[in-house]
């Protein structure tokens, strides 16, 4: 987490020690499932933990916010935000089973008492949250047509309520299928400076819940 701290001072350093521990956590269970490929485990914290940590810039969550984290896999970034923002109220939610084992594990582990999972298929949900997280899950429209009807309309937070994706790749092009803009976009290559040029067109993107409805229908993956 070294080369983590100076990047964001929001961090306070017991959070620091909360991801590190969190960090050893997910190494010990990488061993036995693949959450991230084990060519990568040695990147854990810049590669996985860094991205999810970035949001820090610009999420402010009141206490009693609630989010989801749809397709959390190994627990990114709901596991690293519930560090972040105690808070705050997560679910984490994924329909493999193992994986949801592990995310259970790790904050059962860790006494994260702000984290509930499901192990469960997102479209199954009926509850509405602040926001719904995502990090690579599907195509943002694919993602956006699947869990827009689980965020609540709401301007406590900063920014408003609505949809907070990780995502690669061009974003002119998912932003012409989707047919709405962003009302946020944190680059990570600006927020995370690397000479392997890593976060290389990966971005933060936030779209208030007042705009996914007019969203287009795309094709669900």
């Amino acid at each position: 987490m070294q080369r983590l701290c100076p990047l964001f001072p929001e961090v306070t350093p017991a959070q620091w020690s909360l991801l590190g521990r969190m960090a050893a956590l997910h190494r010990e269970w990488n061993d036995r499932i693949n959450l991230v490929s084990r060519k990568d485990v040695g990147n854990l914290e810049w590669h996985h933990y860094a991205p999810c940590v970035a949001a820090v810039k610009f999420l402010r969550l009141m206490n009693g916010a609630t989010v989801l984290d749809a397709g959390t896999g190994g627990g990114f970034p709901g596991l690293i935000l519930a560090a972040l923002y105690p808070q705050a109220r997560f679910t984490l939610a994924d329909s493999t089973g193992k994986k949801i084992t592990v995310v259970a594990d790790i904050a059962r582990r860790l006494n994260l008492r702000n984290v509930e999972t499901r192990h469960l298929r997102v479209e199954t949900l009926r509850s509405e949250y602040d926001f719904v997280t995502g990090r690579a899950v599907a195509s943002l429209p694919a993602f956006v047509q699947l869990i827009r009807a689980r965020v609540r309309a709401g301007e406590k937070n900063a920014p408003g309520n609505g949809v907070i994706y990780w995502k690669g790749g061009s974003l002119a092009a998912e932003e012409a299928a989707l047919g709405i803009a962003p009302s946020h976009v944190l680059p990570l290559a600006e927020a995370l400076p690397d000479a392997e040029n890593h976060f290389h067109e990966k971005y933060i993107v936030h779209y208030r819940q007042q705009d996914l409805a007019r969203a287009k229908e795309g094709v669900r993956e």
